[in-house]
């Protein structure tokens, strides 16, 4: 099994909500500038490599699933998000809008895809266990305990109607966190909430090993949570850190 390799880059970051990558959050970690990549040289969308090699995750998550769930699920999205984005510009340039409400919302969902599967790779990279420090902290002052949060967090993340995600998002203006349900990428977020670990529940996410025992895959997920992860968004987010 391959070591799995710290996610350290140095470019545009998650910005502040689900849908809009549009703010960089950068910060010190260890003395590195921890972000994530979600463009490349030339400012189009692009998946950054794997955190991990496709094995790393076993036996939680099996090799193939995890290649298949990045070449064919996260990369497509990478595409379709900059088609969405090209012909909104020529859609600009030729006045002709015909298709506008298809593309905004094509580039919705296909950019909050690759934003959400960005988080995702990271946040199960780790160990399990619990979070620790400022992040445990919180969780107590927002939750009542690790305990408390970790059921809501697993039963809402189940409870998820057809395909999407369970959410974990800090929200500046409130200083709380927060657990949400989001249906497809972009459905049934709170303005503002910057994600800081989601867990995915579309089918391709887990059932080549899983089939639909959607709860036994989300159960197995926190023995792989990678809260370190999680700190260091939490970390990014806070508007009193990103002032520093």
């Amino acid at each position: 099994m391959a070591t799995r390799r710290t996610f350290l880059h140095n470019s545009a970051a998650v910005g502040a909500g689900m849908l809009l990558a549009q703010a960089q959050t950068a910060f010190a970690a260890d003395g590195a500038v921890y972000t994530d990549r979600l463009v490349d040289a030339d400012g189009k969308y692009a998946a950054a490599p794997l955190p991990f090699a496709y094995d790393a995750l076993e036996p939680v998550i099996d090799a193939r699933t995890v290649e298949l769930h990045y070449n064919f699920h996260h990369k497509p999205a990478v595409v379709a998000a900059n088609k969405a984005e090209e012909a909104l510009a020529k859609a600009r340039d030729t006045s002709d809008f015909a298709l506008v409400k298809f593309y905004e919302k094509e580039l919705a969902f296909q950019l909050s895809s690759h934003i959400l599967h960005t988080v995702y790779w990271t946040s199960i990279s780790g160990k399990g266990g619990e979070p620790k420090g400022e992040l445990a902290k919180m969780i107590d002052s927002n939750f009542g305990s690790y305990a408390k949060f970790k059921a809501q967090l697993a039963a809402a993340t189940i409870a998820t109607e057809a395909s999407g995600w369970g959410v974990v998002g800090y929200h500046p203006v409130t200083g709380k966190l927060m657990i949400l349900q989001c249906e497809n990428h972009q459905k049934l977020t709170a303005w503002g909430i910057q994600p800081i670990l989601v867990l995915d529940v579309f089918e391709h996410a887990y059932y080549l090993k899983y089939q639909n025992r959607r709860n036994e895959y989300v159960n197995q997920l926190f023995s792989i949570v990678n809260w370190d992860n999680a700190s260091l968004r939490l970390q990014a987010a806070m508007p009193s850190r990103r002032a520093a």
